[in-house]
């Protein structure tokens, strides 16, 4: 699913070179493919929820290295595609946030927002998560009320800060605002993503969760149905195929409450049944692209990207070479990288 992600995220990025060549409503559909995100999104809350529970809660050191793996899982490569986009000053000469750029907290600010690798902005979206999951689980097995509440308190929270800031001295540089930015680009306002993953999991660990799974049937075909049924909703609401439907706000509470509600009922599909999707997901050939989707969704929009374009381009916008590129970088840099981290963290 990993995969299916990325090259939704691709497309999306790249729909403006077919917006002569395909039909308004189709680069309608194509422009809300930025949900590749949120199936990101679901998915890690699903993952860490399942894996982990409240468990790194249990003391200091357990919490230290559970938070190690995690900057571990995402900081190094990010941190050698950086260092290569600043050290080419030709891309990066007009780019000077450098602790910003390196720390993620570039894409709490709109200002910055598009600068340096610009896609990285949803790596700190995911890393609040990282801080914050053991302590949402132990609140959703309490009461998923809690767990809301919790959200919603940390949504005020986000959005104070930003308007209080403004009022103060203008928040010139966009601190968690607009509003409209801190709910499309911060965990402030996409928090409800990873709930609905925690919430799986949750369900998946109680007896009385699994009978309730059970009882969804062909949940592979509806999960599936729901999810594109509610992305043409979300479409409904664009404007043109140069905005997107989640700019209104019928569009962003379908892609925040509902939307995750439809891919959560896709996974436990994919879990529980035995289709074709299922199986043609869970071939090598895709568990690879899988594994190496992480490198793929970083280079294939920024400053990796902008390089090999300048020394080959080829039709399909590099899609293939970006793969093969993909997966050479996930082989020889962010699995050994990650393992020799793993090994290091795993003596504390």
């Amino acid at each position: 699913m990993r995969a299916v992600a990325a090259i939704m995220v691709f497309v999306y990025h790249n729909r403006k070179y077919w917006r002569n060549d395909l039909p308004f409503e189709m680069m309608r559909f194509i422009s809300e493919w930025h949900v590749g995100v949120t199936v990101f999104f679901v998915l890690s809350g699903f993952l860490l929820a399942y894996r982990y529970e409240e468990k790194p809660l249990d003391s200091g050191k357990s919490y230290l290295k559970y938070i190690l793996l995690r900057i571990a899982r995402i900081f190094p490569l990010y941190w050698i595609l950086l260092s290569a986009f600043f050290l080419d000053t030709s891309y990066s000469k007009d780019v000077k946030t450098y602790f910003l750029q390196y720390s993620l907290f570039y894409s709490l600010f709109e200002k910055y927002s598009v600068s340096g690798i610009v896609q990285a902005w949803s790596l700190t979206v995911e890393f609040f998560f990282y801080l914050l999951s053991p302590l949402l689980f132990l609140l959703l097995k309490k009461s998923w009320r809690y767990c809301i509440l919790f959200l919603i308190g940390f949504f005020l929270l986000g959005w104070g800060i930003g308007y209080g800031l403004k009022e103060l001295n203008g928040n010139l540089n966009g601190f968690l605002f607009p509003l409209k930015f801190m709910v499309g680009s911060t965990f402030f306002g996409r928090s409800s993503e990873f709930f609905f993953g925690m919430l799986l999991a949750y369900l998946m660990k109680k007896e009385s969760g699994i009978k309730f799974l059970h009882k969804i049937k062909k949940p592979t075909l509806w999960g599936g149905l729901a999810i594109l049924i509610l992305i043409f909703a979300i479409r409904f609401f664009a404007r043109n195929n140069f905005v997107h439907g989640v700019e209104r706000w019928e569009g962003r509470l379908i892609h925040e409450l509902f939307l995750p509600i439809g891919i959560v009922i896709f996974f436990w599909g994919l879990m529980s049944e035995k289709t074709w999707i299922s199986k043609v997901l869970s071939t090598k050939f895709f568990v690879l692209l899988g594994n190496a989707s992480f490198v793929f969704y970083l280079i294939h929009l920024s400053y990796f990207n902008m390089k090999l374009k300048s020394f080959i381009y080829l039709p399909d916008r590099n899609f293939v070479l970006l793969w093969i590129c993909s997966i050479i970088i996930y082989l020889l840099i962010e699995k050994p990288l990650y393992e020799l981290c793993r090994k290091g963290i795993a003596k504390i």
